[in-house]
């Protein structure tokens, strides 16, 4: 996508290409629409495309920036499904895998994506596939807003140009060479004479993978950098607010009712807010042991809301639980009440959250001979920061050494001594 000096995306029947130095002078590295009915290819050197399309706009490429931006989009689109990634260098790839009926279907959803990335001045060519190699190719040479089902699969990929399969340029040219131009023309060819012919080649040089990935024979998993959260809710706005706290409440209630419901708590919670101007804030929380009591999530918040960055406003608001562990309910008072270690806990969580959780320590047990290295001080928050035993065996803090002989009278057996000799001296 290109803005001009002003921030403003340019009229969409002007022809823009971004250049990027090459070899022998600028080359185009991206085009929008207009540039692309045109004629302008990607590669190509800026003069000869100048010579094509004497009113062609170039200004020169920010790939950095744009790779920068890309990131952000990718996690701003979470707002349709929960995983998405980027995919090549002006691309994006969304996991909409049960998604899609929360936004009424498929095209509707496609129709939804298009006009709010519209709204951020940027062009989008949208594919929806049972594959992510289809849903790649339709969206480069497909039509508008494809819609493709698994039964609809081989018919609708099958006029695409053999470049939708991902592969290598020089790849590609041998392709045509041999005759084989489209998709449905490769796999028309018999298998076996394909292998013999690519059997070494790499994954982007071998057509049969590419076409197995396309086709859904071959496995092909949506490499997000990070998992998508176990327990998710989320709230979506009317119209754009500069504060999340009045809906956090019901938000916290829905997501630990879902805990509940699967018996486990949440240790690590993210408050996401999806902003209208294309960019996403988040802040996080943890806790020291599992937890879904929805007063005590809302707390860890409290201090950290400030720190939210609203923008021009947002208008989605989703509170996450990606990190979750399972809550052994036990009853430690006949009358009821909370497990124990939780008051604790809570503490530790509260402390953490206000003042980080590096700067909160407790003792943890050691296995250790000597008495002064039994205790040492660990990150509260640390899994392995577990409590000392309710009663543990009382020992020294110091040996002496040479040992002294300390003679000790009790006045009951096992029982608090009554006196002891040390040193000669009785106390």
């Amino acid at each position: 996508w290109h803005m001009d000096r002003a921030g403003q995306a340019p009229p969409p029947e002007v022809p823009v290409a971004l250049a990027v130095e090459g070899p022998h002078g600028p080359v185009i590295h991206a085009t929008n629409r207009a540039a692309d009915q045109h004629g302008i290819q990607i590669g190509a050197r800026v003069v000869d495309m100048r010579a094509l399309v004497p009113d062609l706009r170039v200004e020169f490429a920010d790939v950095g920036g744009d790779q920068a931006a890309l990131g952000r989009l990718m996690l701003w689109v979470r707002r349709w499904c929960p995983w998405s990634t980027v995919d090549g260098p002006a691309g994006l790839a969304m996991d909409t895998t049960g998604s899609d009926d929360l936004w009424g279907g498929e095209a509707a959803m496609l129709r939804e994506i298009e006009g709010r990335l519209s709204t951020l001045g940027l062009d989008t060519n949208l594919a929806t596939a049972p594959t992510h190699g289809a849903a790649w190719a339709l969206s480069r040479c497909g039509g508008v807003r494809e819609v493709c089902t698994a039964q609809d699969l081989a018919a609708k990929t099958a006029p695409l140009p053999v470049r939708a399969l991902r592969l290598h340029p020089d790849t590609v040219l041998l392709l045509k060479r041999l005759g084989l131009k489209t998709v449905g023309a490769l796999a028309d060819v018999p298998r076996l004479s394909l292998a013999r012919r690519f059997q070494k080649a790499e994954l982007v040089q071998n057509p049969l993978l590419r076409l197995d990935q396309l086709m859904g024979r071959m496995a092909e998993p949506l490499q997000s950098p990070d998992d998508p959260p176990q327990f998710s809710v989320q709230s979506s706005l009317p119209e754009p607010v500069m504060d999340p706290e009045p809906h956090l409440p019901d938000m916290a209630q829905e997501l630990c009712a879902g805990l509940h419901a699967a018996g486990l708590g949440a240790r690590r919670i993210t408050l996401t807010v999806y902003r209208t101007d294309g960019e996403v804030d988040r802040i996080g929380a943890a806790t020291s042991q599992a937890s879904r009591d929805a007063g005590h999530i809302l707390r860890l918040f409290e201090d950290k809301l400030e720190r939210l960055n609203p923008g021009f406003g947002f208008d989605l608001i989703t509170l996450e639980a990606s990190v979750v562990e399972h809550i052994e309910v036990v009853q430690t008072r006949i009358e009821g009440g909370s497990d124990e270690g939780t008051e604790l806990a809570r503490l530790v969580d509260r402390l953490s959250a206000k003042f980080g959780a590096d700067n909160i320590r407790r003792p943890a047990p050691r296995d250790s001979h000597i008495p002064e290295r039994r205790e040492g001080w660990h990150c509260a928050m640390a899994p392995d920061a577990a409590p000392l035993p309710p009663h543990p065996r009382p020992r020294p803090l110091r040996l002496l050494q040479p040992p002294e002989e300390i003679r000790v009278l009790y006045a009951v057996p096992e029982g608090p001594p009554a006196q002891f000799m040390w040193r000669r001296q009785t106390h």
